[in-house]
């Protein structure tokens, strides 16, 4: 089991949060004017690297907050965690 860092409450258990999917992605501007191929790629595809990954965690079971971690997606390890509107930290994979 993951021990996940809440930027509010500290560290607690995974089973108090839910993955929100890959973070800083950036909705289009002119959502009318995309094509079907284009409105699909930023509703559907997403980068799902093998190393670090950077993604919005919800702690459901806890304070109800959104933030975001970088964790490595081989080993599962969570290399940082930070609050929603920061900017992604460099991490070493």
């Amino acid at each position: 089991m993951l021990l996940i860092s809440c930027p509010w409450c500290g560290p607690r258990e995974e089973s108090e949060f839910q993955c929100g999917g890959e973070a800083h992605i950036v909705r289009p501007t002119d959502g009318a004017g995309l094509s079907d191929t284009a409105w699909g790629d930023y509703v559907f595809m997403r980068k799902n690297p093998k190393g670090v990954q950077y993604e919005r965690w919800h702690h459901a079971a806890g304070c109800r907050r959104w933030f975001n971690v970088a964790r490595h997606t081989v080993t599962h390890e969570i290399l940082a965690v930070y609050r929603m509107g920061e900017p992604p930290p460099e991490v070493e994979p």
